[in-house]
C-alpha cells in the first residue's frame, strides 16, 4: 500500500471510530427523574467553566436547566459568596456540583440554602470547619512538591507548570489536548487554598462523590476519607485523572444524574 493510501485509510478509521463514539453517546439512554432541578456546575483551580462542556451537553439533552458559572479563584470566602449570590437568583431546587477546589466552594456556598437539595463532588475537596483546601490534597499528592517546581507565580497568582499539568493534572488526556488546556488555564490566588472553611453544607445536605483512582492532585485516599465523613454515596472510577470530567465525561454525568434522580 502506498503512503498516500495508508494515510487515507488511517484517517477513515479514525473518523469511523470517532463517529461511532459520538453515536454511542447520543444513543445512551437518559435517566428519567421525577424532578428537574437546576444543576449548577462549579469548576476548580487551573480550569474554567468550559471544563464542564460535556456535562452541560448531557444535562441539556436530558432537559435539565444547567449553568456552569465562573469561579473567581480569589479566596474561599469570597468565591463561596459569589456562588451563593448566583444561587439566590434561581427559583426551585438546585443540584450543586463542584470539581477540585470547586468542592470547597460548594461546601461553603450551600450552607443554610434550603433550595440546594444535593451536593456532588467530582475529584474534589470537601473540607470541614477550619480546614483549608491545601491540606486536603493528601499524602503523595503531586502538589506536595516544592512550589518552585509546581507553579509559575505572578504576584499572588499561581499557574501550574506545563509538565505538572500534563503529567499529574490531566495525565490521561491526549498530549495535544492537555497542552491546550494548560495554555488556557485560569490562575488561582494562593488564598483559594489557604483560607479556612466555614460550616460545611455536607453536614445537612445529601452528597455524592466521584473518585478517579488515578487522581494525582487530590489523592483517592483523601477523597475517600472526606466522602466517608460526609456520608456521601461514592462512585470510584478505575484510572482517570484529576480531569476525569474531561477525559471520562460519561462516568461523571452518570453520578450527577444519580443525584438528580434522588430528588422527590
Amino acid at each position: 500500500m502506498s503512503k498516500t493510501m495508508l494515510a487515507i485509510a488511517m484517517i477513515l478509521t479514525t473518523t469511523a471510530t470517532t463517529t461511532a463514539a459520538v453515536a454511542a453517546e447520543a444513543a445512551r439512554p437518559q435517566q428519567v427523574c421525577p424532578v428537574k432541578p437546576t444543576v449548577v456546575l462549579i469548576h476548580g483551580a487551573w480550569a474554567g467553566a468550559s471544563s464542564w462542556s460535556a456535562q452541560v451537553t448531557d444535562l441539556q439533552r436530558a432537559g435539565y436547566p444547567v449553568r456552569a458559572i465562573g469561579n473567581p479563584l480569589r479566596g474561599l470566602t469570597s468565591d463561596a459568596q459569589t456562588v451563593r449570590d448566583f444561587l439566590d437568583t434561581i427559583e426551585g431546587p438546585i443540584v450543586l456540583v463542584g470539581h477540585s477546589y470547586g468542592g470547597s466552594v460548594i461546601t461553603n456556598a450551600a450552607t443554610g440554602d434550603e433550595d440546594v437539595k444535593a451536593l456532588v463532588y467530582i475529584d474534589a475537596a470537601a473540607p470541614d470547619t477550619g480546614e483549608t483546601t491545601a491540606e486536603l490534597s493528601g499524602t503523595g499528592s503531586a502538589l506536595g512538591a516544592n512550589r518552585a517546581t509546581l507553579y509559575d507565580q505572578v504576584g499572588t497568582d499561581l499557574y501550574l507548570k506545563q509538565d505538572v499539568f500534563q503529567n499529574s493534572f490531566g495525565q490521561d488526556l491526549p498530549k495535544t489536548q492537555s497542552a491546550l488546556l494548560w495554555a488556557e488555564q485560569r490562575a488561582a490566588a494562593m488564598a483559594a487554598f489557604t483560607t479556612p472553611s466555614e460550616e460545611p453544607a455536607w453536614k445537612t445536605i445529601p452528597s455524592w462523590y466521584f473518585i478517579a483512582t488515578g487522581d494525582k492532585i487530590i489523592v483517592p485516599d483523601s477523597q475517600r476519607a472526606m466522602a466517608k465523613r460526609a456520608k456521601s454515596k461514592v462512585t470510584e472510577f478505575k484510572g482517570g485523572s484529576h480531569l476525569a470530567l474531561v477525559s471520562h465525561p460519561e462516568a461523571v454525568s452518570h453520578v450527577i444524574e444519580a443525584a438528580i434522580c434522588s430528588l422527590r
